[in-house]
């Protein structure tokens, strides 16, 4: 009996443990915009608040504006605190995404369009891998991210990317490659972040045009958290691989928890998902069903 119930234990134990194998990516670690970021065009249009702890980026008729990481990186997990543009932001576009640099370019965008004034935001995400891309999802936000400050971060590893809106998982794109999908791993990424008008497509298809008299329209962001690999735009290994907390057993998948929150999203919130679009994809993509986006 003794042993029986030692035995039991162990199983419980070993159970408990499997099941909590995954886990959150680390806490973000809020930095100044100088430490990690350098404006890319039209640096007039960027203000820095609070000695560069936060910054606006500003679109008129003439230009918008953006910026870039100073580095580029292999894997890691990348954050900001985005405040979107409020009132009508129809044709307007604030992008946070990274981006290597070659021809085949691997890609992951966060894109938030915006719309007439009552309007929801539209958060569109996609990931190009070796210059493909076309698995672009679209879904609502469960809040207003005009009126207070939200995070958006990516986590990327060699086993998946996980886009993150605060603590909510709503989009995994797996390590598909045993399936012939190809993932990115062995380009470097650098972070970029713009405000820009696209009024051709942005908003309901281009039918909504920006309305210039509300100009200017302003975005604003803080937290600024990079925790990468750090990689020239030649290396194709990051020299520590394996060995950050990115690269970890915990990480190669979402927990219980975590795969409930973007049920909870995917039920509620999608609008648009290139895997259920028959009509452009006759043939749902391969990776698809690992990714549990049907």
């Amino acid at each position: 009996m003794a042993s029986f119930t030692i035995l039991r234990c162990l199983c419980l134990l070993f159970l408990s443990s499997s099941l909590s194998m995954a886990a959150p990516p680390k806490r973000a670690i809020d930095v100044p915009f100088q430490k990690s970021y350098v404006p890319t065009w039209a640096n007039d249009h960027i203000k820095y608040i609070n000695g560069g702890n936060e910054i606006q980026l500003s679109l008129d008729k003439y230009t918008g504006t953006g910026f870039q990481s100073k580095g580029a990186y292999l894997f890691g997990h990348f954050s900001m605190h985005i405040k979107m543009v409020p009132g009508d932001s129809a044709g307007t576009v604030t992008a946070f995404y990274l981006s290597s640099t070659n021809s085949e370019h691997d890609e992951i965008d966060f894109e938030f369009l915006g719309n007439r004034t009552g309007q929801p935001y539209i958060l569109q995400t996609n990931v190009f891998t070796g210059g493909k891309g076309n698995r672009e999802q679209r879904i609502y936000l469960w809040f207003d991210p005009t009126k207070d400050y939200h995070s958006y971060s990516v986590l990327w590893n060699m086993y998946q990317i996980v886009f993150f809106v605060d603590d909510y998982p709503i989009r995994i794109f797996k390590n598909s490659k045993d399936l012939g999908v190809r993932f990115p791993f062995n380009q470097p990424m650098k972070i970029y972040s713009s405000l820009w008008n696209a009024d051709d497509w942005a908003t309901r298809g281009g039918l909504e045009k920006t309305d210039w008299s509300k100009a200017p329209f302003v975005a604003s962001y803080k937290g600024f958290h990079i925790d990468g690999c750090e990689a020239s735009a030649q290396q194709t290994f990051c020299a520590t691989q394996g060995k950050r907390w990115w690269d970890q057993r915990a990480f190669e998948d979402l927990d219980g928890l975590q795969y409930r929150k973007l049920a909870w999203v995917r039920q509620r919130f999608t609008i648009y998902n290139y895997c259920t679009d028959r009509s452009r994809l006759p043939v749902m993509p391969a990776e698809c069903r690992r990714d549990r986006d049907v």
